[in-house]
């Protein structure tokens, strides 16, 4: 079944399996604000779905993503990160291959596990450039602190090996099979006890350690989505109508 979210982004579900598309190959899936609201709405769907679990890929040969579009950089790139700008408690694989850089990386270092393309090659150039978001310095809590300050300040390559030593993938296939075998992994986890699957992913996320980033924006979705719920609207048109508001806790 196919899930209508917007043009850059697809949502592909069979089989209790997520199949989540970045497409956007001409531009070597550079992030935008259209793929990151799309990421959004991708997350939401599969904590709101009988899906168990999602896997993420992106179009293309060059590129899982070369990070922020510069041309035209998304305004919130924290809402598209899973677990950050929408909580989930399924699990989600990352099928990378090619450059994966800056705030693509940030998105894939959340995802619970990943199969890299022997391809594959990271990068956090930002304290070359002049700016960052924060989030990658959640990398300290997810792989050891001297090879995270290595990748995250002297915005040097890492290859598919190095990542793999580093523990920043799980796996490395030949390019053109990391969806495939992302896909197989994920098949096992939808026949597997959802509630336990739930339940351990919980605990794992729950016991690692959050950046200041992090815990931050995790906080902004929180009050944003008390803002922009049911509830929220109810209230603001009982104070101008002058009435008892009739809440649903929605």
């Amino acid at each position: 079944m196919n899930v209508n979210i917007n043009d850059l982004v697809s949502y592909d579900s069979t089989d209790h399996i997520a199949t989540i598309t970045i497409n956007r190959p001409e531009r070597m899936n550079a992030l935008n604000e259209e793929i990151i609201v799309g990421l959004q709405k991708a997350w939401q769907h599969l904590q709101q779905s009988d899906d168990r679990v999602a896997v993420l890929h992106a179009a293309g040969d060059r590129a899982f993503s070369v990070g922020a579009d510069v041309k035209a950089p998304p305004q919130e790139m924290w809402q598209g990160v899973p677990s950050i700008g929408v909580t989930t408690n399924k699990p989600i694989i990352a099928a990378v291959h090619g450059w994966c850089i800056g705030g693509a990386y940030v998105i894939v270092q959340m995802c619970d596990m990943v199969i890299a393309a022997d391809n594959t090659k990271f990068k956090y150039p930002e304290a070359q450039l002049g700016f960052t978001g924060g989030l990658i310095s959640s990398a300290v809590a997810r792989i050891p602190h001297k090879i995270a300050m290595e990748f995250m300040l002297l915005g040097e390559d890492f290859d598919a090996e190095r990542a793999l030593s580093a523990g920043m993938v799980n796996k490395i296939v030949p390019a053109g099979e990391e969806l495939a075998a992302a896909t197989a992994w994920a098949k096992i986890l939808a026949n597997s006890a959802p509630l336990v699957v739930d339940t351990i992913k919980r605990f794992a996320m729950e016991t690692l350690n959050k950046s200041p980033a992090e815990a931050g924006a995790i906080a902004r979705d929180q009050l944003l989505s008390v803002r922009t719920s049911e509830d929220g609207a109810e209230g603001r048109r009982a104070f101008a109508e002058k009435r008892t508001p009739e809440f649903q806790g929605r």
